[in-house]
């Protein structure tokens, strides 16, 4: 079988791949895409990003539904099922699915579905069944994604376990959840069955919530998951499950025991390299299945490259993306190639979270002078108008130049709210300072004039 030829070729559709590709033909190269789904998308389309993000947005709605006293007026408190709002996800799901799949229309980029796997440097195969199609490039972009991690002594075919892939085929809303595992993924579907009305028992190895995120923020968090029948058990470590048809028991390493409806797995993910034949290349995964690059994403073979959930942290769609861009730059246009600013990190939660920049401790840390300033969005008009009053903007800024350090929201639209002053923080030559929000004019009633409220407060605290 002759091989076609490629300039580039993209493996793997989901954030990086899709802009690794756009980027390549937008510089006139002969690019081709493999994708292992009918449709191109990867799993942020279909399993993760947007499915997720697609529930917890029906899941926030009804709360507000049952909780809002003006929707008393027009009928009682709405139970409504798993099942129903993910039918809503779906529609989703369907829609970005078809504009991704525009894009390599609109491009003229062919996408050959099945598996990849390499013959050597310059030649893969793609397997979809008994058909084999060998390609030959020049160059390739390996995005593969990641895929939930699955110890040996969990048995994932059984009907009561589930994994953040799996969770989204669930067809009975369960009473009591098992969520083991306290990162971002347990924490965001922790709070979507509480919001739902059941109760959760959420397994955390570590001491507190999202160590990583500023500790009134990560208190703030554990407070509202309590406030949805959330129980955080800090400190405790899974040893096994004992299984029955309408139950499971959860045994942990200090001794207790915690029986559920259903028990969802989220401690952890693996890079989607095993199918991929690394040996062939002289390629070798660590033992999360992931790839190490270098600055510029390329591989320890030189035509190589990879980018996304396959090379690890920050493991973000909005940074997947970008990386794609600046490993294809590395490739077709090196000139334009740029390394990633800070990325900010968005955990939908509910209330959502968001933050850029350092927290306190990291600044205690370093020795740095710091000053805050905050603003609660119970005293923002905006917030009190929509009623979702929960929350706080919190600006950190250098006690003496008044540069913003860290910006840390949680809250309503707090992923959106962050941008504002990510803006400001990326000002060069003097420009990042807490005097913009000061001199600033935002229009009223919104929720960006939360940046001048808190840019009063701490302006307050040191002058």
């Amino acid at each position: 079988m002759a091989k076609k030829s490629f300039d580039l070729i993209v493996i793997g559709s989901g954030p990086a791949g899709e802009s690794a590709a756009m980027n390549a033909v937008k510089a006139g190269k002969k690019v081709a895409m493999i994708c292992d789904k009918p449709r191109p998308g990867g799993n942020c389309t279909y399993l993760g990003t947007i499915p997720s993000k697609a529930l917890r947005h029906g899941v926030k709605q009804v709360m507000q539904f049952n909780t809002n006293p003006i929707f008393r007026e027009f009928g009682d408190v709405r139970k409504v099922t798993f099942q129903q709002l993910m039918s809503h996800a779906r529609r989703v799901v369907e829609d970005q699915s078809a504009l991704r799949t525009n894009f390599y229309q609109r491009n003229q980029v062919p996408i050959f579905e099945g598996v990849a796997s390499f013959v050597d440097k310059n030649c893969i195969t793609v397997t979809l069944g008994t058909e084999i199609t060998k390609l030959k490039a020049d160059y390739f972009v390996i995005a593969t994604g990641s895929r939930p991690y699955r110890p040996a002594n969990v048995d994932f075919q059984h009907q009561l376990v589930f994994d953040s892939d799996t969770i989204l085929n669930l067809k009975k809303s369960p009473r009591k959840v098992t969520i083991i595992g306290a990162g971002v993924i347990g924490c965001e579907y922790a709070s979507i069955f509480g919001g739902l009305g059941c109760k959760v028992e959420l397994l955390n190895p570590a001491t507190s919530l999202l160590s990583f995120l500023d500790t009134e923020i990560s208190e703030a968090l554990s407070y509202h998951l309590r406030n949805v029948s959330v129980r955080c058990r800090h400190l405790e470590h899974f040893k096994q499950m004992e299984y029955h048809d309408d139950h499971i028991i959860t045994f942990l390493d200090s001794g207790k025991k915690i029986k559920s409806d259903i028990v969802l797995w989220a401690n952890g993910r693996t890079g989607n390299t095993d199918k991929l034949n690394l040996d062939a290349v002289g390629l070798q995964a660590t033992s999360r299945g992931q790839l190490v690059v270098n600055n510029r994403y390329q591989t320890t073979v030189e035509n190589i490259y990879a980018c996304g959930d396959v090379i690890g942290s920050p493991a973000l769609a909005s940074a997947a993306y970008d990386q794609g861009r600046a490993a294809s730059n590395a490739i077709v246009n090196p000139e334009e190639f740029r390394p990633l600013n800070e990325i900010p990190s968005g955990i939908y939660t509910i209330p959502e979270i968001s933050t850029i920049g350092m927290n306190e401790l990291q600044l205690t840390e370093k020795k740095i002078p710091y000053e805050v300033g905050k603003a609660f969005f119970r005293n923002i008009a905006r917030a009190q108008i929509t009623g979702d009053e929960v929350g706080m903007l919190k600006l950190i800024f250098h006690f003496d130049t008044l540069e913003i350090l860290g910006i840390h929201c949680f809250g309503d639209q707090a992923s959106e709210i962050v941008h504002i002053g990510q803006a400001i923080m990326n000002q060069k030559d003097g420009g990042n300072t807490l005097r913009y929000f000061l001199n600033t004019t935002f229009n009223y009633p919104t929720m960006a004039e939360a940046y001048k409220v808190a840019a009063l407060d701490g302006i307050n605290r040191v002058f």
